[in-house]
């Protein structure tokens, strides 16, 4: 696999803007879904203008190409997002992006560079420690993706029809006093396939980082936000900014944290997800 390895900047340019509320090593973000309508869009800008990092990770579907090319949903806050992002490289952060399968044209111009923004397929990032950890969407991984793309693109429709089924579900829900529910998250947390599926792309993320001779792994692309161990390896997946809303951090002390995006309308306040790291090796 080609790759780069990437740091951090030695400074930041400054900035006239009001500071903000945090500041990582890193911030790795996954599918984002931009043109599509249940991308969180508007969460999503509000946690970009809390938030700096020295390194952004974008790790594929950031732009939903699928949903474009069948008619886009883009109104102004998905414009903003980009635009945010630009603004951070601006002011001195680097943009690693590295596209997933929703905007796999992408992976064309991989080893160039727009501006402050670097196209690769996949990246090394090395933490504080240390310690490296393989960054890649993971859809490489993904036998229904590689080899039988008319079921992805059935499962994607699928996969919105349980998403837009979530809007009335929820208006209810509210109404009865009850928290947010997910549908979809439900169907994969108990539809055995699902189940299995997830379990086995897991384990193939985590056997790759390992021949890599990477100590860790962060990936996306199935929109299930994680912090485990799988023998020996750290494996982390970003999750997405579709329903949970989720990503991960390097903080600047050098942990990896898993946070959730807890400001959403329609979900219920909760704290962020912090899983303890392993002992270092």
């Amino acid at each position: 696999m080609r790759r780069e390895r990437e740091g951090s900047p030695e400074g930041r340019a400054h900035s006239d803007e009001k500071p903000a509320s945090r500041h990582y090593r890193a911030v790795f973000i996954s599918d984002l879904h931009l043109g599509t309508k249940s991308s969180q869009a508007s969460a999503l800008l509000d946690f970009l203008k809390e938030t700096e990092a020295d390194v952004w990770y974008l790790v594929g579907d950031i732009v939903d190409f699928w949903k474009v090319r069948r008619g886009p949903h883009w109104p102004q806050p998905h414009n903003d997002v980009l635009q945010k992002l630009l603004r951070k490289a601006r002011k001195g952060a680097r943009i690693v992006y590295i596209p997933g399968n929703h905007d796999e044209g992408l992976r064309d111009f991989c080893g160039h560079h727009f501006g402050a923004v670097e196209i690769v397929r996949d990246a090394i990032h090395e933490r504080k420690d240390g310690r490296r950890y393989l960054v890649m969407h993971g859809d490489e991984f993904d036998v229904v993706v590689r080899y039988a793309r008319w079921l992805a693109f059935l499962g994607d429709r699928g996969y919105e029809a349980a998403i837009w089924l979530n809007r009335p579900l929820n208006w209810l829900r509210t109404h009865l006093g009850l928290g947010y529910w997910s549908l979809s998250a439900f169907l994969k947390s108990r539809v055995k396939g699902a189940v299995s599926f997830i379990g086995e792309f897991e384990t193939a993320l985590a056997d790759v980082a390992r021949r890599e001779n990477a100590q860790g792994i962060v990936c996306g692309h199935i929109h299930t936000a994680a912090d485990r161990m799988i023998d020996g390896i750290h494996y982390l997946n970003c999750g997405d900014w579709v329903e949970s809303c989720t990503w991960i951090v390097e903080t600047m002390d050098g942990e990896m944290i898993v946070h959730r995006w807890h400001a959403r309308p329609e979900a219920p306040a909760s704290a962020d997800v912090r899983v303890p790291l392993p002992a270092a090796a």
